[in-house]
């Protein structure tokens, strides 16, 4: 099959249109059922259910219909169809941080029986332009380091890799025996916030705070932060482990509403002991046994061997890469 080429002649391929939340959300969701099922975590597939269930509710589709730059579903992007079928897709997901316009580029798949013919760039492009014309700041997505052909593609199109970042899981368990480590393992004292911030910091940097929301003022120890979480009903928990008096690197768990995971936030120096970081893994599986399963995040590659000895197993890696937007 020939492939198709757009955005260097700014022409409009006719089966390339703006996505149309009122009837369009099924055929998405099924799309990236499809091309992602091998590789779909618990939450993408609650993602799928979730844009399912979105397009029965009329009362939500009549809201989302004006709300397409403030809602984190997939309610703009582009589609691509072939007799009356989804076939491609490439959703574009609004966010603002700092009074920057960044946006996400997400769910950019083509249909097995229609790849190589240059959908998914045809797609991609478009999104980009159309993020521009909305003046963003910057365009960001995320590819699996396992996807080489994407990563080349999104290359070619101008995108830079930022970071890589591995998701890992584990269940709870509270029979669990911690080992014979020296450490001290304690709840954080409040005289280790400033260190604790220090490493939260280099290991999730502040370019990637606009899409996880990672608020560590959270984690700030005060009477008012105290007072604060007691009136929201959150729950937060934080280990430290230290070795003579020394910090060496504190584990904080955060549950968020709606994921099939917690996430736990590890604080180390990146070239730290990566023994202390197993076994505060290990505190939090025992601890934690009220919930199913715990998540981590952390730099691709970074104390894989201790991460994978606390129990959890690697879901994916993923490669965060930007492109400039209109103003860059």
């Amino acid at each position: 099959m020939t492939s198709i080429t757009l955005q260097s002649r700014g022409e409009i391929h006719p089966n390339l249109r703006p996505l149309n939340i009122l009837r369009d959300l099924p055929g998405v969701a099924d799309l990236v059922e499809l091309c992602f099922s091998n590789t779909m975590d618990n939450d993408g597939r609650a993602y799928v259910k979730q844009m399912r269930d979105a397009s029965r509710d009329s009362y939500f589709m009549s809201w989302a219909n004006k709300m397409t730059e403030t809602a984190s579903l997939p309610l703009s992007g582009f589609v691509w169809e072939e007799n009356g079928r989804i076939v491609g897709n490439a959703s574009l997901i609004p966010f603002k941080r700092n009074k920057q316009k960044i946006y996400l580029i997400a769910n950019v798949a083509a249909h097995p029986d229609y790849r190589r013919r240059g959908i998914a760039r045809a797609l991609t492009e478009r999104a980009m332009q159309n993020a521009r014309q909305k003046k963003a700041d910057s365009i960001w997505l995320h590819v699996r380091d396992d996807n080489p052909g994407a990563i080349k593609l999104y290359s070619d199109l101008g995108f830079v890799e930022r970071v890589r970042r591995t998701t890992w899981q584990a269940h709870t368990d509270p029979l669990l025996l911690q080992p014979e480590t020296g450490f001290d393992v304690t709840a954080r004292h409040p005289r280790f916030w400033l260190q604790q911030r220090e490493w939260l910091q280099r290991l999730y940097p502040d370019e990637l705070l606009w899409h996880r929301n990672w608020d560590w003022k959270s984690l700030e120890p005060g009477l008012w932060n105290w007072l604060y979480r007691l009136f929201v009903e959150a729950e937060i928990r934080q280990w430290a482990a230290s070795k003579n008096g020394t910090l060496l690197a504190v584990l904080s768990w955060m549950p968020i509403g709606g994921r099939y995971a917690d996430p736990l936030w590890m604080a180390m120096n990146p070239d730290g002991n990566a023994t202390a970081l197993k076994v505060l893994l290990l505190t939090a599986r025992k601890e934690l046994s009220h919930r199913r399963y715990l998540t981590l995040e952390y730099p691709a590659g970074n104390a894989a061997e201790a991460i994978q000895s606390a129990g959890f197993s690697a879901q994916r890696t993923l490669i965060w890469m930007q492109a400039p937007g209109a103003t860059s």
